[in-house]
């Protein structure tokens, strides 16, 4: 079973601000703690992806690219809001961070994740991490397209 592992943490300052980022759009067909079926599109990409329940830091996730187009028509069949954000890309000893920040209702959020090989692997966090919110369920995405930042 292919599995994401992955810690999140949220970000301070501006210093991790490099490159160009791809502004994403994502909905979810499901949204029930035990399985989320997200789309994305992101750039000229998209993916539909199916994710199990979170356990620490380990999920079990299959994702596949599908056309843009169909990304699009699914967009449309999600329940609630799409969340937007401009997800950047960054090598930091080895592992790639990716940083999201939030648009919308959700600006103002910054948050950044790395996928690790296992969970105990040890990590040498940049300067711009702050806390670190890996089982936070207010942080999830899915979760973030019903309760917004802003609302907090």
């Amino acid at each position: 079973m292919p599995v994401e592992i992955e810690r999140k943490f949220l970000v301070k300052g501006n210093s991790w601000r490099q490159g160009q980022g791809v502004c994403i759009r994502q909905g979810y067909l499901n949204r029930d703690p035990e399985r989320t079926v997200r789309v994305r599109i992101g750039g000229e990409k998209a993916s539909l992806a199916i994710k199990g329940c979170t356990q620490g830091a380990v999920r079990s996730e299959y994702e596949y690219d599908i056309p843009v187009h169909q990304a699009r028509e699914l967009l449309n069949m999600c329940d609630g809001p799409i969340l937007e954000k401009i997800r950047y890309s960054i090598l930091v000893e080895g592992l790639r961070w990716e940083i999201d920040e939030f648009l919308g209702e959700n600006a103002g959020l910054v948050v950044a994740e790395v996928e690790l090989q296992n969970e105990n692997q040890t990590i040498l966090l940049p300067d711009w991490v702050d806390r670190e919110v890996t089982g936070d369920a207010r942080y999830y995405n899915s979760n973030l397209c019903r309760h917004p930042y802003r609302q907090w």
